[in-house]
């Protein structure tokens, strides 16, 4: 014999809301995961100390490097002087908001750096900075 229950028979039903919600979840890590995974594309300096240094870098941004005997670098292929100035130029009228870092070795003299400097200006750059190393925890930066 079969016995009925008084209370009517409810079909079974899959919720989505949950499932969607870690679908959103998945999709946001995901991104955010894509974000923090640059590859910096520069030639090896030996940068100079400091206490506050910036560490996060993005994949839409110019990397110039100068070398301990003079020579400029952008990415890791060497330029000269007007190279530079024609590259930043064509670099400019594309994205203008674009920001430009110079990684200097620690024994470049200043007067190179400060070329390359005027190379970013002159291309209308506004945003530059210099890449410097951060400073050991605990301890002064010692200067040569």
């Amino acid at each position: 014999m079969k016995i009925r229950s008084p209370l009517p028979s409810r079909k079974t039903r899959l919720e989505i809301i949950p499932l969607i919600d870690v679908m959103f979840f998945l999709l946001a890590s995901f991104m955010m995961v894509s974000l923090t995974m640059t590859k910096q594309q520069t030639i090896k300096v030996n940068l100079p100390v400091a206490a506050t240094s910036q560490k996060d870098f993005k994949p839409d941004m110019i990397n110039l490097g100068v070398n301990a005997a003079g020579d400029v670098f952008m990415d890791t292929e060497a330029v000269s002087l007007p190279e530079l100035a024609q590259r930043l130029g064509e670099r400019h009228r594309r994205d203008a908001l674009t920001p430009v870092y110079i990684s200097g070795d620690a024994d470049t003299r200043h007067a190179d750096m400060v070329k390359v400097l005027d190379q970013v200006r002159r291309a209308g750059f506004t945003k530059y900075a210099f890449n410097v190393r951060a400073e050991a925890a605990g301890g002064e930066a010692s200067a040569p």
